[in-house]
C-alpha cells in the first residue's frame, strides 16, 4: 500500500489515529482535497521531530473545517477554496486572525465509468445543463444532456455542501457557489464518490485530481473544452493554464495566535519548506518556490487576512496567484 492509499483508507474514519496524550499537539481539519498534502507533511514532520509533536488531521470538508477554525478549535484549516465572506465574519466575531497560505494547484477532475464509451469530452455548458438547480428531477438521462448521447440513466455523485470542491465547481460551472441540483449522491469522503462511479456505467462525479490518479484503473477522466480545445487534467495542463475553468489554488489557513506556539510555528515552517516535493508526491501541482517563501514573509511582516475578500478563485492561474500574493 503506497502513502496515498494508506491515507485515503484512513480518511474514511475522518481523523488519522494518533496518540494525543502528548502535550504538544497541532490540530488541523478541513478539506479532503488538501488532506493528502497536509497528512504527507504531518507524517514527515512527526518523523523529523521523533514524535515529540503530534499532528491530528481531520477531513470535515472546507466548510466544516472553517466552522471549527473560526470557533478557535483548530490551529490550521485545510481549504480547497478561499475563505468565504460569512466565514470571514465568523472569524472576526470570534477574534480569530489568520494567515492565508496557498500550498498547491489542483485540477478538479470530472470522472465517468470506464465502460462509458460515448463521452469523448464535455463542455462547461453540458456540465451546467447536468448540474444546475433546474436539472433537478428533469435531466435524468445522458440523452437529456446532449441528444447525441444514448438514453442511459444519469447517476451523479459529488462532494457535500461543506466541501470547497462543491463550492468551486458550482461557481465555475453554474455561476453561483452552492447553486446545484439536489438529486445526487453527496459525500465528504471522495472514496465514496469513486466507488459510486466505478460501479455504474451512467455514473459521473467530480473531485480532486489526486483521487482520480489513485483510482484511474476504476475511472476515466473527461477532457473539458476550454473554448479552444478539449483538455485532460494533468500537472502540465494546470501549469500551462489550458485546463480551464477547473484548475484552482488550494490553501491552508493558520490561526495567527496559534502560530505563536513553537510546535505550530515549527510545523508551518516545515510545511512551507517541504511542500514542493510532497505536493508532487501526492499528485498535485506545486507552486513556484517563491510562493512558499512569500507565505513565510507574510508571517514575518504580520500580513494577516485574505487577498480574495470572500470571493472564489475561479480561473486564477499560477502566475496570477503569485501576483495576487505579491500585492498582499
Amino acid at each position: 500500500m503506497n502513502r496515498f492509499s494508506k491515507w485515503t483508507a484512513l480518511a474514511g474514519v475522518g481523523l488519522l489515529s494518533v496518540n494525543i496524550a502528548h502535550a504538544q499537539i497541532v490540530k488541523i481539519d478541513g478539506s479532503s482535497t488538501v488532506y493528502p498534502i497536509t497528512e504527507a507533511v504531518a507524517e514527515e514532520f512527526q518523523k523529523a521531530k521523533k514524535n515529540a509533536i503530534k499532528v491530528t488531521v481531520g477531513i470535515s470538508g472546507t466548510g466544516g473545517g472553517f466552522k471549527k477554525f473560526c470557533r478557535g478549535e483548530t490551529d490550521i484549516s485545510d481549504a480547497s477554496r478561499p475563505i468565504s465572506k460569512k466565514e470571514m465574519e465568523a472569524c472576526k466575531e470570534a477574534g480569530i486572525q489568520y494567515y492565508e497560505m496557498p500550498v498547491a494547484f489542483d485540477a478538479l477532475t470530472v470522472v465517468i465509468n470506464p465502460k462509458n464509451d460515448f463521452v469523448k469530452s464535455m463542455t462547461p455548458a453540458e456540465l451546467k445543463k447536468m448540474w444546475e438547480p433546474a436539472a433537478t428531477g428533469k435531466v435524468m438521462s445522458w440523452k437529456d444532456v446532449n441528444p447525441a448521447f444514448p438514453d442511459v440513466p444519469l447517476k451523479l455523485f459529488a462532494p457535500g455542501a461543506d466541501s470547497g470542491t462543491f463550492d468551486y465547481f458550482t461557481e465555475a460551472i453554474n455561476g453561483k457557489s452552492k447553486a446545484s441540483r439536489t438529486d445526487f449522491t453527496a459525500s465528504e469522503d471522495d472514496n465514496v464518490l469513486v466507488q459510486g462511479v466505478s460501479r455504474d456505467k451512467g455514473g459521473l462525479a467530480y473531485f480532486g485530481f489526486a483521487y482520480y490518479v489513485e483510482n484511474q484503473k476504476k475511472l476515466k477522466a473527461v477532457p473539458i473544452f476550454n473554448g479552444k480545445e478539449a483538455v485532460l487534467p494533468s500537472p502540465q495542463t494546470v501549469e500551462n493554464g489550458t485546463y480551464a475553468p477547473l484548475s484552482r489554488p488550494i490553501f491552508i489557513y493558520v490561526n495567527a495566535k496559534s502560530l505563536e506556539k513553537p510546535e505550530v510555528k515549527a510545523f508551518v515552517e516545515y510545511y512551507m519548506k517541504h511542500s514542493p516535493e510532497l505536493v508532487r508526491e501526492v499528485k498535485y501541482v506545486p507552486l513556484p518556490a517563491k510562493a512558499y517563501t512569500l507565505n513565510m514573509e507574510h508571517v514575518a511582516k504580520k500580513k494577516i487576512g485574505t487577498v480574495y475578500g470572500g470571493e472564489e478563485a475561479i480561473g486564477v492561474k499560477i502566475d496570477e496567484l503569485m501576483a495576487r500574493e505579491a500585492k498582499y
